[in-house]
């Protein structure tokens, strides 16, 4: 994967606020790059360092083997969940997921303008990489 699609992604997930999530599928819309696979695969490798728990599928579920960390997260930073979550936070048994409807993260006009400059980075670098060099070229 690009280091470059690697830095957009993880560079959207840290405008994320606390008590707010997104799916997969927004951060790609949001740089226009991607689909949710290219974004769960970044944050599989790389998202240790951004806030991770607020990037879900668009079930609302918590990434695969990390339910309970991302739990604790979540009732810290006060985002909205369904289910048996507290069952679960004692237990380790209950289906819970984020109610995605209700924490998905609205972006702020300072936000879009973020974001949109992380994807015009992006697409220019990405557009730099397929021109070819062959001397020729512009």
């Amino acid at each position: 994967m690009r280091r470059e699609y690697v830095e957009a992604v993880l560079a959207v997930v840290e405008l994320i606020p606390a008590g707010s999530a997104v799916a997969y599928g927004d951060i790609a819309e949001l740089i226009g790059s991607g689909g949710p696979r290219q974004v769960g695969s970044v944050m599989s490798h790389h998202g240790s360092a951004v806030p991770w728990w607020r990037v879900l599928k668009a079930s609302g579920e918590a990434p695969e083997g990390l339910e309970a960390e991302a739990l604790q997260y979540y009732l810290k930073e006060g985002t909205p969940l369904r289910g048996e979550f507290l069952r679960f936070a004692r237990t380790g048994d209950g289906r819970w997921r984020v109610d995605l409807a209700a924490a998905r993260w609205a972006p702020s006009e300072s936000d879009f303008d973020a974001v949109d400059a992380i994807a015009e980075r992006l697409e220019a670098s990405l557009r730099k990489l397929s021109v070819a060099d062959d001397g020729m070229s512009p």
